[in-house]
């Protein structure tokens, strides 16, 4: 059962005691796990690790593990992350048992509308399901002020636009820049503070997501010499592998329904400008640039493979993730080469 927008925290702070499943997927993994921990919360509940693979593996994994009792009576929750449909027969086992004490949360990334999970889940009424996508305008602000809140941290229109722009909008990178910035203040839920401009500019919260597209970017155009000095500044720790392939996947959501309006007929150059301010003027020659070097189906590897290392990133069965990072951009770079 699809939630509603608007809904869905009261699905999550008030939920309906029946749902079995909650599954939060879309391009922002970030505001779908945070949708994930605020059930946790809300249900005061332990978190029970669930592997996907061990789900495929075993479909009546997850009804098993969500009908059992806890061990001292707490309440629980199974978590899946990452997910796919891998995991569809699992689902399909506990929402078809008799009985079932704990609610499972899923975190998946993209979903296509064709995906089994996605439809299983959206059909049934034991599930809860959500789509969450990177906010834009008013809606950034609005979740960078909500993040805010649960750090204790009130802010001004102004300043939760400045982190929203700064962050890329991007629900992960907004919780990691405001729990520092909380501890500069000394904000708590318990004794809320105030945070303005002085104190973005003293713990110098801007991050360079610029940069992180950039690189995206130059791999997309086939720049293979810069995008390998561009690789030579990031860290060797790989930090910064995730937030540029949650970049690229941006610059990819964006890109995909323009080249599907071109295939169908359409100039690129009017497709740009119906996009009108959305599209800012000084990325025009790029994007029409990347328009007639990518068709449909290189922009969907592209995606498929982005997301794929992402999830390898995040379980850790990813090489190094600066090398990871740096193998992935630079093949990219090297078939947008030979495609201009």
């Amino acid at each position: 059962m699809k939630a509603a927008k608007g809904g869905i925290g009261r699905a999550l702070d008030q939920p309906d005691g029946s749902t079995r499943l909650y599954l939060f997927y879309g391009p922002d993994e970030g505001q779908s796990r945070s949708h994930g921990e605020r059930r946790l919360k809300a249900l005061g509940a332990t978190r029970f690790i669930a592997n996907a693979g061990a789900v495929r593996s075993d479909p009546a994994l997850l009804a098993d593990e969500a009908g059992a009792m806890s061990l001292f009576g707490e309440p629980r929750a199974i978590w899946v992350e990452p997910a796919g449909d891998e995991i569809a027969d699992g689902v399909d086992a506990l929402l078809s048992a008799p009985a079932s004490e704990s609610p499972v949360i899923v975190i998946a990334g993209a979903l296509r509308k064709t995906s089994a999970l996605l439809k299983l889940a959206e059909a049934h009424p034991l599930a809860v399901v959500h789509a969450s996508y990177i906010p834009e305008g008013q809606d950034a602000e609005r979740m960078v002020s909500g993040v805010g809140r649960m750090h204790g941290l009130r802010m001004t229109a102004s300043v939760a636009a400045r982190i929203a722009d700064a962050c890329g909008n991007d629900q992960a990178i907004v919780g990691q820049e405001l729990a520092k910035l909380a501890l500069y203040v000394g904000a708590s839920p318990e004794a809320p503070k105030e945070l303005d401009h002085d104190a973005v500019d003293a713990v110098g919260a801007e991050v360079p997501e610029g940069d992180f597209l950039k690189l995206a970017d130059l791999a997309l155009a086939g720049e293979l010499p810069q995008v390998s000095q561009e690789l030579a500044r990031l860290s060797s720790g790989g930090t910064e592998a995730i937030p540029v392939i949650r970049a690229l996947q941006r610059r990819l959501l964006m890109l995909a329904p323009m080249r599907a309006r071109v295939d169908s007929g359409e100039r690129s150059g009017a497709v740009m400008a119906s996009l009108g301010k959305s599209l800012f003027w000084k990325d025009k020659p790029l994007i029409e640039t990347l328009l007639g070097t990518w068709d449909a189906r290189g922009l969907e590897t592209v995606a498929e493979r982005a997301g794929k290392l992402e999830r390898q990133l995040m379980r850790g069965d990813a090489p190094p993730p600066a090398e990871a990072l740096g193998e992935e951009l630079t093949a990219i770079a090297r078939r947008a080469s030979r495609r201009r």
